[in-house]
């Protein structure tokens, strides 16, 4: 994997690059979306590379695991065989998922033990064995393994999340090394910054990841655990504290956000990489992103509003009317839920070609300034 940092914004740090992997380029920056057990929901990979245009989507270690298992995607030749999709894949490594299970997992130095959602089954996830997982899972890009601590937690506790998440990373440096892809492509791995809302704490796990980048060719870094209840401006403050240490010749992830200002903000603040599951999962209930701001397609006032659902969007926007996909909602068809997902998703993609666009022409600044507040607008 390679990176190539085409442009930047002379009035922010916003960023527009390449990202070429063996399965296709990726133009920066770039939402990806979601598709955590091999599918995004609601949406077929026709839709999604020629409504949406996603150029990379994702998978997730932990439910993949679960559910189809190792032993069928290693029959199948990995993900992209087994669902078809032939242009890039990231997979995290499962740890926003264990930190999720709160309840039924037990962290120790080994690993993280957990019970399946599924079936209450017991397993664990080690650095090694995640590693060892995403090689069978095949993506492109692979994630180590972290804790996620609460957005909440006290400065101890961070502190010691983030010695563990460390002491993890080397463990999953040791075992990358040791081990090859299965299916002939290129896979490479990402750190995770963690440190919570802890500006001196962002600032150790920045600098340990960047010394490490080196010694793993042409990755990126992803920053994690924000977005996990922390005030969004102390979000974008540990965003800032992470960059300006991270090097600029190499793609940053922001994991798991978030709403389309949220995006904005990030981009201007260096950030390449995003994915989040609000487009899909807003749009199941109803709730469309637009340039003009939120629309809830129950509300009555949509009943007998037959323009386009967004004049400006893809293919699906223009074709069907606002009244149209209110009946779908009311009426609880599945083509509301897939109408919606589409929307929304092509509306995620576009925003950050827009903002590369701009990026591109010198006035990304400007441009966001001019569209963020419209965009939290409920219509």
């Amino acid at each position: 994997m390679t990176f190539q940092l085409q442009h930047t914004d002379p009035y922010s740090s916003a960023r527009a690059g390449l990202i070429t992997t063996d399965h296709g380029p990726i133009q920066t920056p770039i939402f990806m979306p979601v598709g955590t057990c091999g599918s995004v929901k609601g949406v077929h990979f026709s839709e999604l590379r020629h409504e949406v245009g996603a150029q990379i989507i994702l998978g997730n270690t932990y439910h993949l695991y679960l559910r189809p298992g190792l032993d069928i995607l290693r029959k199948a030749g990995g993900l992209h065989k087994f669902n078809t999709w032939d242009k890039p894949i990231l997979t995290d490594s499962g740890g926003f998922q264990v930190f999720s299970l709160t309840g039924i997992r037990k962290l120790r130095e080994e690993g993280c033990e957990f019970r399946s959602h599924i079936d209450g089954s017991k397993h664990i996830f080690t650095p090694e064995n995640v590693i060892d997982t995403q090689r069978v899972i095949g993506a492109d890009i692979i994630m180590a393994l972290d804790e996620c601590p609460p957005g909440e937690s006290d400065y101890q506790y961070a502190k010691r999340s983030l010695g563990l998440t460390q002491r993890w990373l080397e463990r999953c440096v040791k075992r990358y090394r040791e081990t090859e892809p299965l299916y002939g492509h290129h896979q490479q791995l990402f750190p995770i910054v963690q440190g919570c809302k802890y500006r001196d704490l962002r600032t150790e796990a920045a600098k340990y990841v960047a010394d490490i980048l080196p010694t793993l060719g042409g990755g990126g870094a992803s920053i994690g655990g924000l977005a996990v209840g922390e005030p969004t401006e102390v979000m974008y403050e540990m965003i800032e504290v992470v960059n300006a240490i991270l090097p600029t010749d190499r793609p940053r992830y922001l994991m798991g956000v978030g709403t389309p200002q949220n995006i904005l903000e990030a981009i201007e603040r260096g950030v390449d990489m995003f994915d989040c599951v609000m487009p899909t999962r807003n749009g199941r209930n109803a709730m469309l992103f637009t340039y003009h701001g939120t629309m809830n397609m129950r509300n009555k006032k949509w009943e007998a509003d037959f323009t386009p659902i967004d004049p400006d969007g893809c293919d699906i926007d223009r074709l069907h009317t606002k009244a149209y996909l209110h009946h779908l909602f009311k009426a609880q068809e599945l083509l509301a839920l897939q109408i919606a997902s589409i929307h929304n998703l092509a509306f995620y993609l576009r925003l950050v070609r827009d903002a590369r666009a701009h990026i591109i022409s010198g006035d990304f600044s400007q441009w966001k300034r001019s569209v963020i507040d419209d965009l939290g607008r409920r219509l």
